[in-house]
């Protein structure tokens, strides 16, 4: 993935900080996003262009510097295309302006082939469960998944072995917190295929008990899909140390494992969630 930022980001990115910050905050927001150099003696939009530009020709990654001057907008629920502003308020023209801008970021980076992940990170496309699992565990006190899951988003592209075990760390995190919660009896043997098989029993995720066949092989799929996750982090990941067969990982198959990991735990926090809702 070219990791450099597209010049109409740039113009974008540059209007959307000179509506919303002073000269001041822009320079605190681009220095913790580690942008390039020094603040540009210029107006705020001209000072963020040229920061930005800099930024491109000198850092080693400038789309995760992008990720983080953009963080605050993108995750703001007042940006949101479906946010509904309160009959009482007039909104001002700063705010119309900041959104507007937050829609043309998210146009262009798909137009370029990139997408904006919760919690700052600008990735290849290919990684939509993404957003849907992040909203899904926000709420819950899951530490070890969170860590797991921004890893995972780091590291796709320039560390994939990282990637496939950071793929399966996820799952077990969830599989082990679900038992953990559940009350569950967790098993001798705590890798992902034991904790997987005790969660998706409690869960009834039985392929003879689903009268439908087509999503029989759906189900069925999503146990050889954890199988083969937690088998390519043992023999590829980076979590183990390589035998004679070496694994020539590349970013696409270690996208393929975090998409994978990322469906699977997407439809068991979702069966989750069901099965506590029809208990209330």
């Amino acid at each position: 993935m070219n990791k450099s930022i597209p010049s109409p980001l740039i113009a974008v990115v540059a209007d959307l900080v000179a509506a919303a910050e002073t000269h001041q905050s822009l320079d605190s927001l681009f220095m913790y996003a580690e942008a390039f150099g020094d603040p540009p003696a210029a107006s705020k939009g001209v000072k963020a262009q040229d920061w930005l530009r800099a930024t491109n020709k000198n850092h080693s990654d400038p789309l995760a510097v992008l990720g983080r001057i953009i963080h605050g907008y993108m995750e703001d629920p007042t940006m949101a295309p479906d946010f509904q502003v309160p009959v009482w308020q007039v909104e001002d023209e700063s705010t119309l302006r900041k959104r507007a801008c937050v829609r043309k970021i998210e146009t262009i980076l798909a137009r370029y082939g990139l997408q904006y992940q919760t919690g700052g990170f600008i990735t290849g496309g290919g990684l939509a469960p993404s957003k849907k699992l992040a909203e899904l565990i926000k709420g819950r006190d899951m530490p070890a998944i969170h860590r797991e899951f921004e890893r995972a988003m780091e590291t796709v592209e320039a560390k994939p072995r990282d990637a496939v075990s950071a793929a399966s760390n996820i799952l077990e995190s969830i599989f082990k917190t679900y038992i953990e919660d559940r009350n569950l009896q967790m098993p001798d043997k705590q890798d992902l295929q034991p904790v997987f098989k005790v969660v998706r029993a409690d869960l009834g995720l039985d392929p003879a008990s689903i009268e439908d066949q087509d999503l029989q092989r759906i189900i069925t799929g999503l146990f050889s899909i954890v199988d083969g996750i937690g088998a390519l982090r043992t023999h590829a990941g980076s979590a183990h140390s390589e035998g004679r067969k070496s694994y020539k990982l590349e970013p696409r198959h270690a996208r393929l494992s975090v998409n994978a990991a990322h469906t699977v735990a997407t439809f068991v926090m979702e069966t989750w969630d069901k099965k506590l809702s029809m208990k209330n």
